[in-house]
């Protein structure tokens, strides 16, 4: 018989949105019996949580950070709850823990451990960009943060635009939000005008901006981008 308790993985909102808009009631349910969270960053979780729940008592959780400041020595140590008996919730900075996200690390090591992994339903901007774009959602690429050099940028949107040519794939990747536009100028720069792009901004917000053109549309009327969260989806 597991003794064990579960991890569940917790969505979050992509920013300023109420949490009713786009998180199920039951995670919130799921959050009322947790006491103890990993999280990417302890002040933004209670926060999170604080806004999600009233009746929560945050003053009584447990919360073990986990981020790339975070010794790998002791992440074992976090799931100790879960050894114990008590189950965890796991919570990013945006969207859903594990995808662009140290929460993979506890997750793999959850699996290791015999540990029940719960995925709960919420947003993620990923998906959520790719649905919207109208382009391959049968085959797609995640492709992470891209190179900030200049010369490696150009390069890695060189070999994704002919890898989406050759493999009839969507090649999805997303850039820090105060360095959107310079991501912006070297597509625009790069790629052949008639290749697609969707830029995906600020999704699930009011501000929210989802569009699909060529590369010689946007050149001609370039969306204002920055310290916006986007995601892009490339199609050649």
């Amino acid at each position: 018989m597991n003794n064990k308790g579960k991890i569940y993985l917790i969505p979050t909102t992509l920013g300023e949105s109420e949490p009713g808009s786009v998180i199920p009631a039951n995670v919130v349910d799921i959050i009322e019996r947790l006491q103890y969270f990993i999280v990417e960053n302890i002040r933004t979780a209670r926060r999170y949580i604080r806004k999600v729940s009233l009746n929560k008592n945050i003053d009584e959780i447990t919360f073990f950070e986990l981020n790339k400041h975070t010794d790998i020595k002791d992440v074992a140590s976090y799931l100790n709850p879960c050894i114990s008996g008590n189950s965890i919730g796991v919570i990013s900075e945006a969207g859903n823990p594990g995808i662009a996200d140290p929460g993979a690390n506890i997750v793999k090591i959850a699996h290791q451990k015999k540990i029940d992994v719960i995925p709960l339903v919420g947003p993620s901007s990923i998906l959520l960009a790719l649905i919207s774009s109208g382009m391959n959602g049968q085959n797609f690429a995640f492709n992470g943060y891209l190179p900030i050099k200049d010369n490696e940028r150009i390069k890695k949107i060189q070999y994704l635009e002919k890898k989406s040519k050759s493999e009839n794939q969507s090649q999805i990747f997303m850039e820090t939000p105060f360095r959107n536009m310079k991501m912006l100028e070297a597509v625009l720069q790069t790629c052949r005008n008639n290749t697609l792009l969707c830029i995906a901004t600020d999704i699930t917000l009011q501000s929210e901006f989802i569009k699909t053109k060529t590369i010689a549309e946007w050149k001609k009327q370039k969306p204002q981008l920055n310290k916006r969260p986007t995601v892009f989806v490339l199609q050649a």
